[in-house]
């Protein structure tokens, strides 16, 4: 008898644990997003925060890295920096070299001229991304070269809620 119901309680915790798993693995895959409408996006580079908004309210919050060279505004190709201002997701892209990406619209024609006049190229393909898909990532706190990185999972979020057209605020 006493055997009986170590097995059958061994047998009932290994059941709850399982359950509990299924059930962090179902709410984090499956977040109730139906009611959601995203309405813009908001990136603190000094916080490394991205803060998603449905209407005027701030939804929900992520933690982000950015580009190697984080401090002050993009102002040309290769210089490792995340753009600063008002930018527009303008692409899904579900073949990314990272796990998923939105493209955010940088350059703009300021950034352009910006960079025209110095010479150089303003760059582009600045992305919200996951983790590369190949290989790791640097060790690094912002290893970007000017994209905004979250976790797979946040990616997979932000590429299923955010439409194309969805305002970006990146601040300093």
């Amino acid at each position: 008898m006493i055997r009986f119901n170590k097995i059958f309680i061994g047998g009932l915790i290994t059941l709850i644990g399982l359950l509990l798993v299924g059930c962090d693995n179902y709410i984090q895959n499956n977040i109730n997003t139906e009611n959601v409408s995203v309405t813009k996006l908001e990136v603190k580079k000094s916080t490394r925060e991205l803060k998603i908004y449905s209407g005027d309210r701030v939804w929900r919050s992520m933690k982000i890295e950015l580009g190697r060279n984080p401090l002050g505004h993009k102002t040309q190709e290769g210089d490792g920096k995340t753009p600063e201002g008002l930018y527009y997701i303008d692409r899904k892209n579900p073949r990314s070299l990272f796990h998923l990406s939105l493209g955010i619209s940088y350059p703009n024609t300021d950034d352009i001229a910006q960079a025209h006049s110095r010479g150089v190229s303003a760059g582009g393909d600045i992305m919200i991304h996951g983790q590369p898909n190949q290989g790791r990532r640097s060790k690094k706190r912002d290893w970007t070269e000017g994209c905004i990185a979250v976790t797979n999972r946040e990616m997979e979020l932000l590429y299923r809620i955010v439409p194309v057209g969805t305002p970006i605020i990146i601040k300093s």
